[in-house]
């Protein structure tokens, strides 16, 4: 049964032990993230958003890929932590990978030359309200995530291996899975320091 919107907002947390064990199915999560862009608000309406979800075998994929990247830049006494991350998202069942159409970013920029500066900063919003709707929505189905940003390093190859159209740029990576560890501790900064209301 789906979590009343309050209680799935507050135990969305960064979940990085996950495993290939999920009884959620593909068609759900397909779904979930069809829903999400769907129905994610965009900027003049403008639909930017374009996600990718990697599966089994093709998420693995992803995430080698993204070590493999790693490893030529990070020095190698340093790389056994960077390896040991990588192989905690390679452990779950998917990755979601969120993108921001260029080209739809400019036909804005172009028919509506008053907001051009604006339209990128738009575009990263809606992003980041898509993220946190599939990170909400998978976690009302008992799934574990975070949010992860191997962009730009992995662009390229991840164009290439997905056949991605060259307009659409890369925001954010969603590594999912079984939770099977628990979140840390979250520290909440005093409220009255962070939201004023006036009447």
């Amino acid at each position: 049964m789906a979590k009343d919107f309050y209680t799935a907002i507050k135990e969305r947390r960064s979940i990085y032990g996950i495993s290939k064990d999920v009884k959620v199915s593909d068609d759900k999560i397909r779904e979930i993230v069809e829903f999400a862009v769907n129905h994610t608000p965009s900027s003049f309406n403008s639909q930017s958003s374009r996600a990718v979800v990697l599966l089994g075998g093709q998420h693995d994929k992803f995430w080698e890929i993204t070590t493999g990247t790693l490893r030529k830049i990070v020095p190698a006494d340093q790389f056994a932590s960077t390896e040991e991350k990588m192989n905690a998202f390679g452990s779950g069942y998917g990755t979601v990978l969120f993108f921001e159409d260029q080209n739809v970013i400019k036909g804005l920029q172009e028919q509506f030359a008053l907001y051009k500066d604006n339209f990128p900063i738009w575009s990263e919003q809606s992003s980041g309200m898509l993220q946190l709707v599939v990170w909400t929505a998978l976690e009302s189905e008992g799934l574990g995530a975070t949010l992860q940003h191997y962009n730009p390093l992995v662009d390229e190859e991840v164009k290439k291996e997905w056949n991605i159209p060259e307009s659409w740029k890369l925001i954010a990576q969603m590594p999912f899975g079984h939770p099977v560890a628990e979140p840390g501790e979250k520290d909440f900064a005093p409220i009255s320091e962070r939201v004023k209301i006036h009447k």
